[in-house]
């Protein structure tokens, strides 16, 4: 399972970095039954969303292989910091799980105060997947190609209203930083979750956005939306005919909305490998990828090691865009 560049460069000889900043801690002992009731994966976002149909995939497979159901539990709203506090402060016994999203590297950037500190209150479990965002139009908008939006975007100004999934989200940020990049303005109207933004879009209450392939392909193939451009550095399969943004008008622009499990800081090391390798095993199921291929989600997989140096890498990496673009949010 190989990751797009941006990911394959920061997981490049991880294997070898030794144990993450996302310390463990002390682990109490774990039933050798484990597990013996049923799971609860908690995600920061609401049902139909890019995240949930992920997750969904994932905790069906995962309920399959442990014998017992993984339930998910949607906890939309404040970024993912109201899911992540949560599981930050659930008991450290394997039965609560945080399937999270890029957003646990953009809020300790987009934040001067949290309730939860990523590296300290979580253990990572794995990598699980990535999806690249498709900057997607209202048909009613005069554009057919990237070049053509900006064009259409510099004369608009802040009369363009754009969505996103909330505030400093990866949906959010990928839309600024296009923006900022070519020196434009528009109004943003962040919500809780992709799909009652995508729902604005398509009833026109809304211009564009840039969301994730998965959540937006259904309004894309049904011609309810326009895509101009993916936002990774090679086509996306599921969409071959849209050209990316570093191909057409921004070279080198790459954003991708990736995915994970992390668990409760002091979770025994062993549920920690037990839930990494069913993980694994279920990223590399092949009903598992058909699934996911089918919304452009490309399956990764990791060692904890590895998952929390990435986290530590991404961290940096959108502080530094936090201090460039001014977009903290407190």
């Amino acid at each position: 399972m190989q990751p797009r560049p941006f990911l394959r460069r920061t997981l490049a000889g991880l294997a070898l970095a030794g144990l993450s900043s996302l310390a463990l801690g002390q682990a109490a002992p774990a039933s050798s039954r484990y597990p013996d009731k049923p799971l609860r994966l908690v995600l920061a976002f609401p049902p139909g969303g890019p995240t949930d149909l992920v997750a969904r995939v994932l905790a069906q497979k995962l309920g399959e292989q442990l014998g017992q159901s993984v339930l998910v539990d949607n906890r939309p709203g404040a970024n993912g910091n109201i899911a992540a506090e949560m599981v930050a402060r659930a008991p450290a016994d394997g039965y609560t799980l945080f399937y999270n999203t890029s957003a646990v590297a953009l809020s300790p950037a987009l934040y001067k105060k949290l309730s939860y500190d990523v590296r300290a209150d979580f253990a990572p479990v794995a990598l699980t997947a990535v999806i690249p965002l498709v900057l997607v139009v209202h048909p009613s908008l005069p554009v057919h190609t990237p070049a053509e939006f900006l064009a259409y975007a510099r004369a608009q100004g802040e009369r363009l209203t754009f969505g996103s999934a909330g505030n400093g989200n990866i949906t959010h940020l990928g839309a600024f930083l296009l923006l900022k990049g070519q020196g434009l303005q528009a109004t943003h109207a962040p919500y809780k979750g992709s799909a009652p933004a995508l729902t604005d879009l398509v009833g026109g209450q809304l211009q564009f956005m840039t969301d994730t392939v998965n959540s937006a392909l259904p309004f894309i193939r049904d011609k309810r939306l326009r895509a101009l451009a993916v936002t990774s550095l090679k086509r996306t399969s599921v969409l071959p005919e849209v050209p990316t943004l570093s191909e057409t008008v921004a070279p080198g622009f790459e954003v991708g909305a990736w995915q994970g499990l992390l668990v409760p800081a002091r979770t025994p090391p062993e549920i920690v490998s037990r839930l990494n390798a069913e993980l694994l095993k279920a990223l590399a199921s092949p009903d598992v990828r058909a699934k996911l291929a089918q919304q452009g989600a490309e399956p990764l997989g990791s060692t904890p090691a590895e998952y929390g140096a990435y986290i530590d890498s991404e961290i940096r990496r959108w502080t530094e865009v936090v201090r460039q673009t001014g977009a903290a949010l407190d």
